[in-house]
């Protein structure tokens, strides 16, 4: 496997009204929101500087709701697909080609909870993925229905190995997920009832005071924070105005 296989390498949100959104993030985590170049598609790219960051789409099929999904690189996209298929997952999109960016497919894993996975094309995997800096993508959080299952599930197809666990009581195992050493995600038993499995991105913010009232101040709702994690970084769990959820780290 490619030294890139398993780590996130994009972000998209699924949204009813994407130019809404852009404005929303834009004033919440700085991005720059525009258009993309794509003939009789309208999809939105959300930049920090040079670098895109996230994509922003319009629901493709009728009862979607307002979602972020994480993207995970693979090797081979369609094989990645197939190995996942035998083990219970099932196919939402794809595999298909992406002209300028790599072969993708979007799937939902035994448990329910929705990722897509992309084969970049040579030329590597863009910088989406950036925990130290600004208005990137710094952790990523599964909550899911059977975490038994969810772990053996992405460590056999995209290497998300346990590398610690932190108890949390009768809310069971918070298990700390790395890519070859890497830490970047976390795993633990879905804490809202009845609310299927599902990703959480987080993004790093300059200051998640200043993310929490730029949230609140642009429509968007707190669920959780401001609270402090383990190594001194602070977070905030939120929805948008459009009800996606999402999450922000960084400093006070």
């Amino acid at each position: 496997m490619g030294d890139f296989h398993g780590f996130p390498c994009w972000y998209e949100l699924t949204t009813p009204d994407p130019v809404a959104a852009g404005d929303f993030y834009g004033t919440v985590i700085g991005w720059s929101c525009n258009r993309a170049p794509m003939e009789g598609f309208d999809y939105f790219l959300g930049s920090m500087g040079e670098v895109m960051v996230s994509g922003m789409v319009a629901p493709q099929a009728p009862g979607i709701p307002p979602n972020w999904m994480i993207y995970f690189a693979v090797t081979d996209c369609d094989a990645s697909v197939a190995g996942m298929q035998e083990d219970g997952a099932q196919i939402v999109a794809g595999p298909a080609d992406i002209p300028g960016t790599g072969r993708f497919a979007i799937l939902q894993d035994p448990a329910g909870g929705h990722f897509g996975l992309l084969q970049p094309l040579p030329d590597g995997t863009g910088g989406a993925y950036a925990p130290q800096t600004a208005g990137h993508g710094a952790w990523h959080e599964l909550m899911s229905t059977d975490p038994d299952a969810a772990a053996l599930f992405y460590a056999k197809h995209l290497g998300l190995t346990e590398s610690r666990a932190m108890d949390m009581g009768p809310m069971g195992s918070y298990r700390i997920l790395a890519v070859d050493g890497t830490e970047l995600g976390g795993l633990m038993r879905q804490p809202i009832p009845g609310m299927p499995s599902f990703w959480l991105p987080y993004f790093t913010v300059p200051s998640v005071d200043a993310a929490i009232a730029a949230i609140t101040g642009a429509g968007g709702e707190v669920k959780h924070g401001p609270a402090e994690v383990p190594g001194g970084a602070f977070i905030a769990q939120a929805t948008d105005p459009q009800g996606a959820w999402f999450a922000v780290t960084g400093p006070r």
